[in-house]
């Protein structure tokens, strides 16, 4: 069911991001407590999201939905930027990212390990390189549970 929210929601809003020049990062339907949560993530290349552009997509969004009605039930939507630790998902993400450091989880173990903190140093569209401290890692893309940039201090 989550799969099929998430994927009719990108159908809705994938155009109005485009007319606002935005991208969709991220879809997110999840319950929490008592209520289901539908979570937007967008951003840009220019500059930052900012407030106006959350409330501006969130508000056509809302109207699209409310129209399309692909839902059952009540949630909340909220629309945001996906911030400092943005996920990495498609293959553009991953091109993006080398050079940055990633924090990248996988099904199951590569070397020993499913946790991988480091630098992204290469992605050839089939599998990602992360450098640690000590240590170089290929990672085959389809075996990676999670991606997303990471923040070091």
């Amino acid at each position: 069911m989550s799969r099929q929210v998430t994927e009719a929601v990108e159908k809705l809003a994938k155009p109005i991001l485009e007319a606002e020049g935005l991208e969709l990062v991220d879809v997110e339907y999840k319950k929490e407590g008592n209520n289901w949560f539908l979570r937007i993530f967008i951003d840009r290349e220019e500059r930052p999201v900012d407030l106006d552009d959350c409330s501006r997509v969130s508000e056509k969004l809302s109207d699209s939905l409310d129209e399309a009605d692909p839902i059952p039930g009540a949630y909340i939507l909220e629309v945001s930027s996906p911030g400092a630790e943005r996920p990495l998902k498609k293959g553009k993400d991953f091109h993006k990212a080398v050079g940055k450091n990633v924090h990248i989880t996988t099904y199951e173990p590569i070397d020993g390990q499913k946790v991988f903190d480091g630098v992204l140093s290469q992605y050839d569209g089939v599998q990602l390189t992360i450098q640690e401290k000590k240590k170089s890692f290929q990672i085959p893309v389809e075996k990676v549970a999670k991606a997303r940039l990471s923040v070091v201090f």
